[in-house]
């Protein structure tokens, strides 16, 4: 029987106090001025009103308690002068020191993991995402059991405590183990599933494009306006998380594009490893196309965040094409031609006004590997040269000489194939496999889409 989480009621508004360390970001991650204010921006997005936040000069977190105690004693008495309901740190606690916090401050502390897992637990909606945030949760919560014990007894509701809620953790760590095993065979016969439609994609000769990026860089605008999709597109941080495939029209090409969820520094490793199965759309795309706000003041740290997620869910290898998007926001032309310098091929444009979309579709086709496809060929005999090509260009099969000529089949690049067309012959035998084979493409692409 399929389990549910138990949810807990949250209130309407919470007020928030943020806290950053501004010593120990690691090189190529936000500057931590630009990190705690993205960190302010999730917790608009899950709901939490900022009321204050503080940088805490440090080199690095205290082991046991993050802060240090001194500053601890500070922030007992923000919290009393504000009227502060939440703490949340823009690190990942430790178990040690989410225990010493929970004891040593009078309301509730999360970390940023627990903050961004709680966003993706409000705007997941398919079944599919649903799986995958519930997976995380748990497999983040389990080793924090112990000793939770003020820490659950708050679970009244509230930013972070969406999901598991408090009898559902206090059973015991086997009846979590259980849920979890069920949650990652769950999504494996999904992965499983995906597999097969890429195969049937990759039989049918249908190239896939998936756009990657930081979370809020247009996305889903841009895959709205290329295929004409109703995703819903807003100004927040992780608006859209499930991931959507179109279908692509690229002139004379087709193929499908795949939105997936936007990367964030420090995105947590239980949710790479839950959402492994959405992002393998972005390992087996042909082409990735990696949408930057060119207006933000941290691009190159989002750029570099997005490296690093791609280099660990492994398509860090893969053709990529650099979409520098919100153009019409751009304030410094000229240095924007540096970033179109550095990352080679790029486009500049506007998901908003069309500004550089005729370019990027361009380049898209350009990049896009050329489909393949069979023919069965009829030679003289005194075309020999003509069957060398084909084994220079392609792969040759079947191949029978007789008193009429050399017959066989050649798998070849479409544009090539052109070069050839005076040479092939299509036989009686041969007009039901290319029905049929275009009755499976039909129904393959149909099928994304409507499955998206």
């Amino acid at each position: 029987m399929t389990e549910v989480l138990h949810e807990t009621e949250r209130p309407e508004t919470e007020n928030v106090l943020l806290i950053g360390l501004g010593k120990h970001r690691m090189p190529g991650e936000l500057d931590p001025a630009a990190s705690l204010q993205e960190l302010a921006g999730l917790t608009e997005t899950a709901g939490g009103v900022v009321i204050d936040s503080l940088m805490v000069g440090r080199a690095g977190p205290d082991p046991a308690h993050y802060l240090g105690k001194g500053k601890i004693e500070e922030v007992n008495e923000i919290i009393a002068e504000k009227s502060i309901d939440l703490l949340i740190l823009d690190d990942e606690l430790s178990v040690r020191q989410q225990n010493r916090l929970d004891q040593m401050l009078p309301c509730r502390v999360i970390d940023r993991t627990a903050l961004i897992l709680q966003i993706f637990a409000d705007h997941a909606q398919t079944r599919e995402g649903k799986l995958q945030i519930e997976l995380a949760q748990l497999s983040y919560m389990l080793p924090r059991l112990t000793g939770m014990g003020k820490v659950l007894s708050r679970l009244g509701g509230g930013i972070g405590t969406r999901g598991p809620g408090e009898s559902q953790l206090e059973k015991d760590r086997r009846h979590i183990r259980r849920r979890i095993d069920h949650l990652k065979e769950e999504i494996d016969n999904i992965r499983r599933q995906r597999l097969v439609n890429r195969e049937r994609r990759k039989r049918n000769q249908i190239p896939v494009i998936a756009l990657v990026g930081y979370t809020n860089a247009g996305k889903s605008s841009l895959l709205n306006l290329l295929t004409d999709a109703d995703v819903v597109a807003q100004d927040k941080l992780f608006a859209t998380l499930d991931p959507v495939t179109r279908r692509l029209s690229l002139g004379d090409t087709e193929a499908l594009l795949t939105d997936t969820v936007g990367f964030i520094q420090q995105l947590p490793h239980s949710l790479i490893t839950a959402f492994r199965a959405t992002m393998e759309e972005a390992i087996y795309a042909d082409l990735l196309i990696h949408v930057a706000d060119s207006a933000h003041p941290e691009l190159d740290g989002q750029i570099r965040t997005v490296h690093r997620v791609l280099e660990e869910v492994g398509c860090r290898e893969k053709p990529v094409l650099y979409a520098f998007n919100k153009a019409d926001l751009l304030t410094d032309p000229v240095d924007m031609q540096r970033y179109l310098s550095d990352y080679q091929p790029a486009v500049l444009l506007s998901a908003k006004t069309g500004e550089g979309i005729e370019r990027l579709k361009a380049l898209a086709v350009d990049l896009l590997p050329s489909p393949v496809v069979t023919r069965r060929f009829v030679l003289r005999q005194d075309e020999g040269a003509i069957l060398s090509r084909f084994y220079q260009l392609g792969s040759v099969s079947e191949v029978e000489y007789g008193e009429d000529g050399i017959t066989g089949f050649v798998a070849l690049p479409a544009h090539q194939a052109e070069q050839f067309r005076a040479h092939f012959r299509t036989l009686p035998d041969d007009q039901g496999t290319e029905e049929e084979a275009e009755d499976e493409n039909q129904h393959g692409v149909d099928e994304e889409g409507a499955g998206a």
